[in-house]
């Protein structure tokens, strides 16, 4: 069994795109079991994860393919949060997408796709945004 944590963020478009790329390759579907993750930064409403749209999206993408998809949430910072997460749930891979950001907003900014990168010890599937 492959178990993939696919990270997500709050646009729609970013979590289809990842899960239809996740789909897109050569996995065995029937061996696939896919946790798709958001952490919460700011969860003043107090949803959960099954009211959060791209979360939907994502896991409708997912299940048309066969997967086996589990929502799961958490909170606080994003990049720490993914890692400490896969490992926890011994992920095989990380799947994320990214934001196009310029050198210098990245820098002023940081990113969570490249701090998850540096960080983790599993590897690492990186989505372009388009």
């Amino acid at each position: 069994m492959t178990h993939i944590v696919l990270v997500i963020d709050d646009d729609e478009e970013r979590a289809r795109t990842a899960a239809e790329q996740v789909t897109d390759l050569d996995w065995d579907t029937d061996a696939l079991d896919v946790t798709v993750l958001h952490v919460f930064t700011d969860n003043v409403e107090g949803a959960t994860i099954s009211q959060f749209g791209p979360a939907r999206e994502a896991r409708d993408v997912l299940e048309a393919a066969g997967v086996d998809v589990t929502l799961a949430e958490t909170s606080g910072d994003p990049a720490d949060k993914i890692v400490t997460y896969a490992a926890d749930e011994d992920a095989d891979v990380i799947c994320l997408s990214g934001r196009k950001r310029s050198p210098a907003g990245k820098a002023v900014f940081g990113s969570v796709s490249q701090s998850v990168m540096l960080n983790s010890d599993r590897p690492v599937l990186f989505c372009p945004p388009e």
